[in-house]
């Protein structure tokens, strides 16, 4: 069987107005795909005005102001419009579509798509490389962001917290961790299944972890690539 690390995929990444992703508006996005042998042939960016303030901690993230958004940015539902139709196209060639974290940015779209009326297609299949690395190097100590496991793989992550840097540089930390783990190895379609429940296990691991040492009541969402609505 070939190797999803052999053929077409593409990598997804969205900079928001919040780090809750059921609350969160789009700022950008962007979607890189790459060939087989990983050179890029196409890339696709957008930036909107997501109708909200953007707090000024996110703006010191990202570099977006709410001023600069509303000067610039395209209308917000023409934005998830059409970010949705572009992962429904890769998603319907069977083309897997990689994001770090992607329970973060897959849930920001739904919830976006919810509020615009736009459909969203159902993200499969899906390689995470955060869940990925906790699996393949359960015990590594210290910071699991995107920029730390891309200094640890050698992984270059020019313009941080730009959409498209991030995206780019998911995609080859994936490729990374597969070329090193031969369980990251094989077809998408099964990572995507398989990811699913290693989501499931470190979450009750970590909430296990945290109601022992020092929260009795946390609870630790293990969905996986979309948190479901909060109960009432």
């Amino acid at each position: 069987m070939t190797s999803w690390t052999a053929l077409p995929r593409a990598a997804f990444d969205l900079e928001t107005t919040s780090r809750d992703p059921r609350e969160a508006r789009i700022v950008t996005a962007s979607i890189v795909v790459v060939r087989g042998d990983g050179e890029v042939d196409d890339s696709f960016e957008w930036l909107a005005d997501p109708g909200v303030e953007i707090p000024a901690e996110t703006t010191e993230i990202h570099g977006i102001s709410t001023g600069h958004a509303r000067a610039n940015g395209r209308p917000v539902g023409e934005v998830v419009a059409e970010v949705a139709g572009a992962l429904d196209a890769l998603f319907d060639n069977g083309i897997p579509v990689i994001a770090y974290n992607a329970a973060y940015d897959f849930t920001v779209m739904a919830h976006e798509a919810a509020r615009h009326g736009a459909s969203t297609p159902a993200p499969a299949p899906v390689i995470d490389p955060y869940i990925c690395s906790k699996r393949v190097d359960r015990y590594r100590k210290g910071s699991r962001t995107l920029a730390a496991l891309c200094e640890e793989y050698g992984v270059a992550l020019d313009a941080a917290h730009t959409a498209s840097a991030d995206a780019l540089a998911a995609l080859r930390l994936a490729d990374r961790l597969a070329e090193r783990f031969g369980e990251l190895r094989g077809s998408a379609t099964d990572l995507h299944a398989a990811q699913i429940g290693w989501a499931r296990e470190q979450a009750a691991n970590f909430q296990e972890y945290l109601r022992r040492v020092k929260d009795p009541a946390a609870v630790i969402e293990g969905d996986w690539p979309v948190l479901p609505q909060p109960r009432p």
